[in-house]
């Protein structure tokens, strides 16, 4: 499939890192051995006379898009195509991109003309990885899958297999492994994770496929760089990143990556560190943020320091020491999984605490990520068209709006999601006789509607369809809009009459779809928001 080289908005918490516990000794014993190890040549490295190929599927998929702007259709059919791999019986490996949005999905086995029915067992958007199964997994019964390998070395050959544009038949290419970095998801828009860089040509319909070295799975193709920006240059999803996902779903469902949500600086400063009753060891971070949403809140302070994470002493450049290797220390928490735990040992307010916290997803960030497998939430009544913030409504309407931008930049890092979980956007006005002149007051906030205050869509439904109003506005609905003097009025007996009459003429099949924000499953803001209420 067709990947995106945008560049993604910036998380406001520490940004994601994988487990590059396992790559740091890797590298470490490459430059330990450099002078004694040497690689087999780039024919061993390639070979794939081993490989079974009929393990390497072609994913035809059907997709429906979404319409933002006029939410209640589809916005229209297409397809696509690209590359998976056997990893088990009846288990087949691709990205997560490929198979977004579908309608159908077919599997096809190499020089075989026969489409095999397929379906999502599990997808992982923040990681890019999705885990298809066939409906009939016969024809795949004596097939062999794929062994999954390790890190590749740099400077090595690895060859990569699909089903790229510019034919129907397995396509293998060779490339060299020219960089181990943390690098941004494109798919997903907000997420950094570990990556592998090779020059070997992944084009449009590579993605999924697998990456080989010595007959095994050194990652999965999925995405690259594409105009004048680079040439030669493209990414795999490592290993780690595999197995960790592969791991996540044993229990019948994919949780996402954990998260502390922290911000820190470090201690380099010696007055800093005098200041703060630190000696001068080294030793030590201090938080700046415990996001109220993300795992710390409310356990870690500002001003805390971190001296160590699950026994591994914290230096003041954020960085832990493990079997002789410097890591940063939010790498010991991607690790983990949701529930589990990290010990730490902290000083506050010049006495040493020890303080466990349990690891849970952060939310807040997904507002600005890309949304996929999901319809497009609105509220339409009388022509006005509602719909919560969020990157898809901010690229399809090109909402200018200063108060519009500052929420949607801000909401996780200045916490703006406890005052207001979901915000709203009056989207667009559809043009009858009973809203007149109202078009100035679209791509604006929502605020207050009849006196209710909007903390997410669903309060814009049951106050337009209530008796609620402000006092001694009984026969008007009224809505006022954030940073906007003047409210929006509209007669509640014409809104009533009109409704249906706008909904005909516009060939609108049903005026609201509402979906529990995701943001309130948190506990965490749960408790920040009760706490808040209270002061």
């Amino acid at each position: 499939m067709t990947t995106s080289t945008r560049s993604p908005f910036s998380r406001t918490i520490t940004f994601s890192w994988l487990c590059v516990l396992f790559l740091a000794p890797h590298i470490h014993a490459q430059e330990k051995k450099s002078t004694v190890e040497v690689p087999p040549p780039p024919s061993v490295q390639a070979d794939v006379s081993k490989v079974e190929f009929d393990a390497i599927v072609r994913v035809e998929v059907e997709v429906e898009n979404r319409n933002y702007r006029v939410p209640w259709n589809i916005g229209g059919l297409g397809s696509g195509v690209g590359t998976g791999f056997m990893i088990g019986k009846n288990r087949f490996l691709t990205n997560a991109h490929v198979v977004s949005n579908r309608r159908l999905i077919y599997i096809k086995k190499m020089d075989r003309p026969e489409p095999y029915k397929a379906r999502v067992l599990y997808v992982a958007h923040d990681c890019d990885l999705a885990l298809l199964e066939l409906e009939d997994p016969t024809p795949f019964k004596d097939v062999k899958p794929l062994s999954i390998g390790g890190i590749p070395k740099l400077n090595t050959t690895v060859i990569d297999v699909g089903y790229p544009i510019g034919g129907e038949r397995i396509s293998v290419t060779r490339g060299v492994v020219s960089r181990i970095d943390f690098r941004p998801y494109t798919h997903s828009g907000v997420d950094f994770h570990l990556t592998i860089q090779v020059d070997a040509a992944i084009n449009p319909g590579n993605s999924g496929g697998p990456v080989l070295q010595d007959n095994k799975v050194v990652g999965v193709a999925f995405q690259g760089y594409s105009g004048s920006q680079a040439q030669n240059t493209a990414y795999m999803i490592p290993v780690p990143v595999i197995n960790r996902f592969l791991k996540d779903v044993e229990d019948g469902q994919y949780d996402f990556y954990v998260d502390m949500a922290t911000q820190t600086i470090n201690l380099l400063n010696p007055a800093q560190r005098l200041a703060l009753g630190l000696k001068n060891d080294g030793r030590g971070v201090m938080v700046t943020i415990a996001d109220k949403a993300g795992s710390a809140g409310g356990v870690l302070e500002t001003g805390d320091v971190l001296l160590a994470i699950d026994g591994y002493d914290i230096a003041s450049d954020g960085f832990v020491t493990i079997e002789g290797e410097r890591i940063n220390l939010n790498e010991i928490v991607e690790r983990k999984f949701v529930g589990d735990t990290v010990d730490l040992k902290i000083l506050r307010d010049h006495k040493l605490q020890q303080i466990k916290i349990e690891l849970q997803r952060f939310i807040p960030y997904l507002i600005q990520a890309n949304h996929y497998d999901k319809k497009p939430n609105f509220v339409l009544f009388a022509g006005l068209q509602f719909q919560p913030l969020d990157r898809e409504l901010m690229g399809s309407f090109g909402i200018s709006n200063l108060k519009a931008r500052y929420v949607y930049s801000y909401f996780s890092r200045e916490e703006l999601y406890i005052e207001r979980p979901e915000p709203v956007i009056l989207t667009a006005v559809l043009p009858d006789s009973v809203n007149t002149h109202l078009q100035a007051y679209t791509k604006q906030l929502v605020d207050t509607i009849n006196g209710k205050k909007i903390l997410t869509l669903q309060d814009v439904h049951d106050a337009l369809n209530s008796d609620a109003h402000e006092k001694g506005q009984e026969n008007y609905h009224v809505i006022r809009l954030l940073g906007e003097g003047r409210p929006l009025v509209m007669e509640r007996s014409k809104a009533k009459a009109a409704h249906q009459r706008i909904m005909d003429k516009y060939n609108v099949g049903y005026d609201h779809f509402i979906e529990k924000p995701l943001i309130l499953e948190s506990k965490a803001l749960a408790k920040a928001r009760e706490k808040a209420a209270k002061k």
